[in-house]
């Protein structure tokens, strides 16, 4: 069965002249497509707004993550630094000599407030810092660890926490970010 067009205007003539000249002679033919426009009014602005929700949600996204994983470096790299700072002051460092500044030889509560002085200054929250300090014996179980766990050839073992927030509601809150390094002390 053939469609045909139930007003005046030819198919040829209406490709001819185009959609937009089509309608501004035939008032009729502007008729049938009023009531679809009008349905579409306002989705520009709904499809506009999801959008913008959405790419907001995603930017929040990656820039809590970007904290998260900034102040994972810098647990990590607070351990590593604060088991260095420790290894060089063990019990026969030299307590006269200026280039080592704190305790000597290193106290649990000297490595504490090493760490402490580091997370200061870099925009994170130092009372939200916990520090483990232990001095182990190592794998060759030397005699003197065990009597002077802090002598030269014995382990320190440093644990730093640090309890994360992200700033956005969305995210998930509050876990804790922990990292743990050792070294053999070196004098």
């Amino acid at each position: 069965m053939k469609r045909t067009l139930r007003s005046p205007i030819s198919l040829a003539w209406f490709k001819k002249v185009g959609a937009h000249s089509a309608l501004r002679c035939h008032p009729e033919s502007r008729s049938h497509l009023e009531p679809a426009r009008a349905r579409e009014r306002g989705t520009t602005l709904l499809e506009s707004a999801v959008t913008i929700s959405v790419l907001l949600l995603m930017m929040f996204g990656v820039v809590g993550f970007g904290t998260a994983l900034y102040t994972y470096h810098f647990v990590s790299n607070t351990a590593r630094e604060a088991t260095r700072w420790a290894s060089v002051r063990g019990s026969t460092c030299p307590q006269d000599t200026p280039v080592l500044s704190g305790g000597c030889p290193a106290a649990d509560t000297d490595v504490t407030a090493y760490v402490q002085n580091l997370s200061t200054g870099i925009g994170l929250d130092p009372t939200k810092v916990t520090t483990t300090t232990t001095w182990v014996a190592p794998p060759n179980n030397l005699a003197i660890c065990a009597s002077q766990p802090n002598s030269p050839g014995c382990v320190v073992k440093v644990q730093v926490q640090y309890s994360f927030q992200f700033l956005f509601p969305l995210l998930p809150s509050g876990f804790t970010m922990q990292s743990t390094s050792q070294m053999v002390i070196s004098q």
